[in-house]
């Protein structure tokens, strides 16, 4: 589990001018504007360890991980080529990442199809709790 922090920054405008409405701000317009940036924080460095923590204590025999994230390349290049144990990465993009795949044992391929019959019933029940309901967004 990771988390994620929101922050306010500065960032530099790819097409400035051209692009604004003519009514808005009369020139000259900043370079840049302020955004409210997301950042996941977290989650790589815990996949990770956890997968070096499995696969030290043998705890499978073939892994797959769910990621495109280069920072997952040495503990996945760790495990595969001094642990000697198979992990490959499940890719739902057509071109995963290159340094990923070289230090994976093997590369999965996951269709839209694939992912749609994976997902949890709608709503899903939960004994004594509320259902948990997928925002209509999602679908």
């Amino acid at each position: 589990m990771g988390m994620f922090l929101t922050s306010e920054k500065f960032a530099s405008l790819v097409h400035p001018p051209e692009f604004r409405p003519r009514a808005a701000v009369p020139p000259p317009w900043p370079d840049v504007v302020k955004v409210l940036k997301v950042e996941e924080k977290g989650s790589d460095v815990n996949l990770a360890c956890h997968l070096l923590l499995d696969a030290f204590q043998g705890n499978f025999d073939v892994a797959a991980v769910l990621s495109n994230d280069s920072d997952l390349v040495e503990p996945i290049r760790i495990v595969t080529q001094v642990l000697r144990k198979p992990v490959g990465p499940l890719s739902s993009v057509n071109n995963p990442n290159p340094e990923l795949t070289r230090a994976s044992s093997f590369i999965r391929r996951l269709s839209v199809s694939d992912l749609a019959a994976s997902q949890f019933a709608n709503p899903l029940p939960r004994p004594g709790r509320p259902d948990l309901v997928k925002p209509a967004a999602w679908a």
